[in-house]
């Protein structure tokens, strides 16, 4: 249903149509997607919880951690309810405002995902090649700021997102082949110019994934430097052992990033529109579901507090209240 609007065409609503071509397996798809959201979610709060509570856990690379955790809270359930609400009860409807908002919030802390791991990596060198500066450097203060940096720069850039998506006409209907309201999938659906909405979208993406690309690869690489210099192996391997995670994470979130950019420019009609959307969905559902299990297993401080809540244990502080 469509509504005039002075002169532009502007949808009611939108219909998300969930992931085109697999219509008659989406329950099947649902049940990934559920167990990642739920496993997501419980890691991510128990890791808000151990943050919270645990004194050891009171450093600026947990700081850090809790930042990731919390954007992805957010991020994954901007999209995943919505897409299982297509999948089970085929409830595809999703009015214009309402999608403009979905699109603000992924589109959003998914900058600031890739903006709080450029800042772990900003942690990582600092601990590693400044070790007996780090406390004084990355104070509370400091890492407060930096992480409300990070956020405004996500949400004054999106913000245009949203106000030139919403100035566009609408007369190509209003389908959208896809589980969420991203922003290129509702401009096409505009018989306006929509030329503007490319570029910035595309200097967005280089703005914030170029600009923390950078800093990681040069505090890594600057990291191995101190690394290698260092004469002992055991104390090269407990150096890196540190990075291992926070590496981890950033395979598990720019790897599903890296093939929907390029799958998208040189992919051409080779990949079926299927295939994107639901890389298009691991990218929002990964990192959330991987972040807690790897920090949980590679991280020692970590683990040893699950370990003792788990056994019971006076020393959790968390225990006693």
């Amino acid at each position: 249903m469509l509504m005039l609007n002075k002169t532009n065409w502007i949808p009611a609503s939108f219909i998300l149509r969930g992931v085109p071509g697999l219509e008659d397996i989406h329950i099947w798809i649902s049940f990934p997607f559920c167990s990642m959201y739920v496993v997501a979610m419980v890691g991510n709060c128990g890791l808000l919880y151990l943050i919270h509570y645990e004194d050891s856990l009171h450093r600026p690379m947990y700081y850090f951690l809790a930042m990731l955790s919390l954007t992805d809270i957010v991020m994954c359930s901007s999209t995943i309810p919505k897409a299982l609400c297509i999948f089970w009860f085929h409830l595809k409807e999703i009015g214009f405002d309402e999608c403009l908002v979905q699109m603000f919030f992924i589109h959003t802390f998914t900058g600031m995902e890739s903006g709080v791991l450029m800042l772990m990596a900003l942690d990582r060198y600092v601990a590693i090649c400044y070790p007996l500066r780090y406390s004084t450097i990355l104070t509370n203060p400091v890492i407060a700021k930096v992480g409300l940096a990070t956020f405004l720069r996500g949400v004054l850039l999106i913000i245009p997102f949203t106000v030139l998506t919403k100035r566009l006409p609408y007369c190509r209907g209003n389908i959208i082949p896809h589980t969420y309201c991203d922003h290129m999938s509702v401009a096409k659906l505009s018989c306006g110019n929509i030329k503007a909405n490319a570029i910035y979208g595309l200097m967005v993406a280089l703005l914030i994934g170029g600009f923390d690309i950078l800093c990681i690869t040069v505090s890594y690489t600057m990291i191995l430097l101190a690394v290698v210099s260092l004469s002992s192996a055991d104390a090269q391997q407990k150096a890196f052992g540190t990075c291992t995670a926070h590496i981890c994470a950033i395979v598990f979130s720019y790897s599903p990033a890296f093939f929907s950019f390029f799958s998208h420019r040189f992919g051409g009609h080779t990949i079926p529109p299927s295939c994107h959307i639901i890389v298009a969905n691991i990218y929002l559902l990964l990192p959330p579901t991987m972040n807690p299990i790897v920090y949980g297993v590679k991280t020692k401080q970590i683990r040893d507090c699950v370990i003792r809540i788990l056994s019971g244990s006076k020393n959790v502080k968390s225990h006693g209240i």
